[in-house]
This record gives C-alpha cells, structure tokens and sequence, in this order.
C-alpha cells in the first residue's frame, strides 16, 4: 500500500552504497565489488516490488531505510567509521497550480537537506543532503523569481542534532508562503522516529511539517497532499543527525 516500495535495483544500489562507503579508495567501482554480497529479496516485498505496486518514494524514501539498516547493523563490528543515522530522508515537498501574476501554470518539486550523523571523531554536518540523496539547494532569489512563492524562513534548526562526544549535524527549517491558490505534496519520513544515535550518542530531532493558516499552526503527516490557500505557509522543519558517543 501506498508508494514507498522498492524495485529491487534500488535496493541493489542502496546496499551497494553502504558497503561502497566502507571501501578504500583505491578499490574501483565494478561489478567485482559486489560479487561478494548475497542479497536476499523476494519478490514482491516492499524491497523487491512488482508491478503495478507504487514504487515513488522507493527510490527516496525507502532506499534511506535500507542503509539506516546496514549501517546500523555493522555498527558494532566497526564502529570506528560507521556513523550516527543522519537526516534518513529527502523531505520531498512539491507544489503546482496557475500562477495569476505570470499568467501560466506551474510545478514546484524540491528536496530539502538535513543533519548528517557523528562520527567516532568529529560531529555530523548541518544542513546537507546526505546518503541516497544528492539535489542542488534552490537559491531563494530563484525561487521567488521563478514561482508565486515568498520565502518568510531558511535557517539551520539549531539544536536538532543529538548531543553526544560528537554531536550531530542540525536541520533546516525552510518555511514558504504561496500566494495564490495550488496544491501541494508532502512525501518524508523520520517524523515519527528519530535518527538514532551511536555508542551512547543521542539520537536527532525527528522532523515536522506545519501548516500555517490564518496564524494558526496545523500539524500535517509525514505524507499527505492539501490545497493550500493564498498566503497559507507551508513550514518544513528537517531532521538532524545522531550523536556518536556519551556527552
């Protein structure tokens, strides 16, 4: 139910990555590097979908779940270079509708970055995208120049990063005013679970998506789609990475 299954090519790269990760330099990228790894999906599971399952956030969403998995799991073997679980997610956000000042219709769609988990020796990373992801940040010139939008926040989410000897990276907070009518899609994850921590680091701050109507705050899932009004703010708050050790 629902889009967050997998086709197995995207979990073949995701557990490709994680291992990839662990290899030196010197090792080229070839088929030879996975020769050594079983992978174990059958078919028809969230990890190996078949048609007609919905398959969208298999590739942005899910994929992040299978390498918070695998490094989670090697973690205590070595835990000198497996870090914290960062941000876990795209936080995906696209809006659409006509825009009545440039007279055309419109179709918004953007990633958002995170904190990125510690490490044994350094902290995470603010505000980067992390892991399965890799999209440019919009510049908020570019945006209000392209689309009917007002950007009224786009900050680092102090404090979203959990504590730790190594702290993890923070957040964004990246709030957007429409003005004028359209619709929009939420699609994240780690809104109800934290990224977790490592070696008694503490874990990050899960995310929250906010609709501010009126001065009103409204709570919105980690997946849904609204129509949203003139001057309706939609406000993204992202997750920040894990600590790595005790504080």
């Amino acid at each position: 139910k629902g889009s967050i299954n997998a086709v197995y090519g995207i979990t073949v790269s995701a557990v490709f990555y994680v291992f990839r990760c662990l290899l030196g330099l010197d090792v080229p990228n070839n088929s030879g590097c996975l020769k050594p790894i079983t992978i174990i999906a059958p078919e028809g599971t969230v990890v190996n979908a078949k048609s007609p399952a919905a398959v969208a956030a298999g590739n942005v969403e899910t994929s992040q779940r299978i390498v918070d998995i695998l490094f989670g799991a090697l973690a205590k073997a070595m835990p000198e270079i497996i870090p914290a679980a960062s941000q876990g997610t795209m936080n995906n956000i696209t809006i659409g509708g006509f825009d009545p000042f440039r007279k055309r219709y419109f179709a918004y769609y953007e990633t958002i970055g995170g904190g990125t988990g510690a490490l044994s020796n350094r902290d995470g990373v603010d505000a980067i995208h992390s892991h399965m992801t890799n999209t440019l940040n919009t510049p908020i010139e570019a945006l209000e120049y392209t689309f009917p939008f007002q950007v009224m926040k786009y900050e680092i989410r102090e404090n979203s990063g959990g504590t730790g000897k190594f702290n993890g990276g923070n957040g964004i907070i990246r709030e957007i005013k429409v003005l004028c009518d359209s619709e929009a899609t939420l699609l994240s994850e780690r809104r109800k679970t934290s990224p977790y921590g490592l070696n008694g680091g503490k874990s990050g701050k899960e995310g929250k998506n906010l609709l501010i109507r009126n001065n009103e705050q409204i709570l919105l899932p980690g997946k849904c789609s609204i129509s949203l009004r003139a001057n309706d703010i939609i406000r993204i708050h992202t997750p920040g990475g894990g600590g790595f050790g005790k504080p």
